[in-house]
């Protein structure tokens, strides 16, 4: 394809002012003024011809990447020796961003023909590259050659592991629930391990009586913190989930948490599932445990999708309720932001709390904290710090009412909702609360 350029176009325009110039001096040799229009067609033809050479396009693409992960693409142009510039603009896909919209200029002689583009992984799933535009100028800058590359290039976009990788294994030597150090937990939940004779030091209500009367000799029960327990992560992928905080939607925020959170529960002996909702249950799983079913934890949260619909807490914690047989952690990933939500969400923790743990988790709202912070300049300012400090409010009396009902709240930053999520699981597991 062959376009002509704004030089070439601005050149053809003068001709109108040449032949006003010509008419208005010499009108006999109006015919003059043709000379101008014609001399510009033989120039951009010549420029046409010359500019046929072409040039060649490598690219080369990541396969894969985390969301909310900026990796490059790198570019390498084989150009002839006329070409000084080249142009190139990559198809556009809703889950990349790309700057200048995924338009690159290339300056041969500056840059030796390669170049990277920085590309920001906004979403999960299969990002595809399936056309690529390459034009050049010819040396006269007079005309475009353009041409359409068809390409299949794909992009997995899988949920975020970098938490799991930067946390994990600092937050499990941390706490060495299985390993060198072991915790010696008595309580509910505690399993029988041995008896052992008395020390001092050791909890005197540990004391069994019986077998110390029949050994003559104090005896206490030893016991370690159980394995087996049940943790079920529950995420709500509805319409506020879905809206993007710090550049990344607030759903893969709380799955990277999920990822660290369950790579450390499946360490150290429990059973995970996973259940994903909006209007209603999209995504259920039964109970896995071993570290080697991690790779399952990730697949799950690859297919968490990202809904339009307002969350119906009715109908999917009242199916999970019904699906859990024995006493669990829940984990709820959620966003409350008007009373009548807020009201559902109470009444349906109600009923999971007499048998079940439950930690909500929110996001903390930066951007809301931000404008009913702000100092105002105008009366807009002051509409927005209003609005917002309300908002502000009505969250704040929700989480306070969880609370009073004997629910945890974790509320956190975007960058530090992982590992603080990691360290509330395992402060569970260390008072033995299950």
């Amino acid at each position: 394809m062959i376009y002509p350029t704004r030089r070439a176009v601005l050149l053809a325009a003068s001709g109108a002012l040449v032949a006003l110039l010509t008419a208005a001096l010499a009108a006999d040799y109006w015919y003059l003024a043709l000379a101008w229009p014609l001399a510009i067609s033989v120039l951009i033809a010549v420029d046409a011809v010359r500019s046929k050479g072409g040039a060649g396009l490598e690219l080369a693409i990541p396969s894969s990447a985390f969301v909310g992960e900026e990796r490059e693409a790198e570019i390498g142009l084989t150009a002839g020796p006329d070409l000084r510039q080249a142009e190139i603009a990559f198809d556009r896909s809703p889950l990349i961003a790309m700057p200048d919209e995924g338009r690159v200029a290339l300056d041969t002689a500056r840059d030796g023909g390669t170049a990277t583009v920085p590309m920001t992984m906004l979403r999960r799933g299969l990002a595809r590259l399936e056309t690529l535009w390459l034009r050049w100028p010819g040396p006269l800058g007079l005309v475009w050659r353009q041409r359409e590359i068809a390409r299949d290039d794909r992009i997995h976009i899988l949920p975020d592991l970098r938490p799991t990788r930067r946390n994990g294994v600092r937050l499990f030597e941390r706490y060495a629930i299985e390993g060198s150090i072991k915790q010696l937990i008595r309580g509910e939940g505690g399993d029988f391990d041995a008896l052992v004779e008395f020390r001092t030091g050791m909890d005197r209500r540990s004391i069994d009586w019986k077998s110390s009367a029949r050994a003559t000799k104090l005896l206490a029960r030893h016991y370690h913190g159980e394995k087996n327990n049940q943790i079920c992560f529950a995420i709500d992928c509805g319409r506020q989930m879905s809206e993007p905080v710090a550049g990344m939607a607030r759903v893969d925020h709380m799955i990277g948490a999920i990822l660290l959170t369950g790579w450390l529960a499946l360490r150290v002996g429990d059973r995970i599932s996973l259940t994903a909702f909006d209007s209603r249950p999209r995504l259920t799983s039964g109970f896995f445990a071993g570290a080697s079913a991690f790779s399952e934890l990730q697949r799950l949260a690859a297919g968490v999708d990202y809904g339009t619909d307002e969350t119906n807490f009715t109908f999917a914690l009242t199916e999970l309720n019904a699906r859990l047989h024995r006493r669990s952690l829940v984990i709820l990933f959620t966003e409350v932001t008007d009373r009548i939500s807020a009201r559902f969400l109470l009444s349906m923790l109600r009923l999971l709390i007499r048998t079940h743990l439950v930690l909500v988790v929110m996001l903390r709202n930066e951007e809301l904290e931000s404008l009913a912070a702000a100092t105002p300049e105008h009366a807009d300012d002051v509409a927005r710090a209003i609005t917002a400090g309300a908002i502000l409010k009505e969250r704040q009396e929700v989480v306070t009412e969880l609370r009073r009902l004997g629910v945890d709240v974790l509320e956190a930053g975007h960058d530090e909702v992982a590992p603080r999520i990691a360290e509330a699981y395992l402060d569970i597991k260390r008072r033995d609360r299950l």
